[in-house]
């Protein structure tokens, strides 16, 4: 019986769009560069203990929170802001600014593609009907 609801409910939901695929691959990815970069900058002690492991800890829940909210629109804006945050890490810590860079590129280009990929999924679709 809880077999037959739960596939109701697994079928209930639309598929999820290239575009929500990758970027919560790439967020996923991100966090735990975000993770592993908290625990370097308390290991060199590059900034305050509390600084480093709560700001980190902080940014990776803001990153977790983000991937399921990539199912409304806005939730891609977040994600962008994201990118942003991660940046600016780079004001405490330059090295950073190259972590970051690199994150808003995937990113970047994990959109870009996403929306491509979509477009012509979507003219498929329309030439096969």
């Amino acid at each position: 019986m809880e077999g037959d609801r739960m596939s109701g409910m697994a079928r209930s939901r639309a598929p999820r769009s290239i575009k929500q695929t990758l970027g919560s691959i790439i967020l996923g990815f991100e966090m735990i560069v975000m993770f592993l970069g908290a625990l370097v900058i308390f290991g060199l002690k590059a900034l305050p203990a509390p600084v480093a492991l709560i700001g980190g800890a902080v940014l990776c829940l803001i990153i977790v929170a983000t991937i399921p909210l990539l199912r409304f629109r806005w939730g891609y804006w977040l994600g962008w802001a994201v990118q942003a945050a991660i940046v600016a890490t780079g004001l405490l810590v330059p090295m950073m600014f190259l972590v970051g860079g690199m994150a808003a590129a995937v990113w970047t280009y994990a959109m870009v593609q996403g929306d491509k990929i979509e477009r012509q999924q979507a003219l498929y679709r329309e030439a096969k009907d």
